[in-house]
């Protein structure tokens, strides 16, 4: 797939961001055109004391939520990079890191100040418990 590596490398800082209790959450927006699909909202849950990121796809009319291990969710996540979705942003209490494809599909990562100050909160709790 074409956009594997750079995205498995934005990806290695969204797995950074879980095990380091900075991770906010992750969003995949800007879609090309009028899709269905709007929006891809991402954070962590905790299932029988398993970290796990519950994946919630808005679309126009309704909402569908599925549950992924992390290393599951990157390759639920992965086609979505350029069908529908120009930009991932993942937010931290550290820096926001934007994933972005440019109108030459050309990619981007570029970090700016952080928009949360505060981790997860399910994150936080499960990190807290395994201390």
């Amino acid at each position: 797939m074409l956009f594997r590596t750079t995205f498995a490398e934005f990806y290695e800082k969204v797995k950074e961001s879980l095990n380091e209790g900075t991770f906010a959450k992750l969003t995949f927006a800007k879609t090309i055109g009028n899709t269905d699909l709007m929006n891809i909202y991402i954070r962590p849950i905790v299932e029988d004391g398993i970290l796990q990121l519950e994946l919630k796809y808005k679309f126009q009319r309704e909402e569908i939520v599925e549950f992924y291990s992390i290393d599951e969710a990157f390759e639920r996540l992965l086609p979505f990079v350029n069908n529908p979705f120009l930009s991932v942003i993942l937010f931290t209490t550290e820096y926001d890191l934007v994933y972005k494809l440019n109108k030459k599909r050309a990619v981007s990562i570029a970090e700016q100040p952080p928009t949360f100050a505060h981790a997860s909160p399910a994150l936080l709790e499960y990190l807290a418990t395994r201390k």
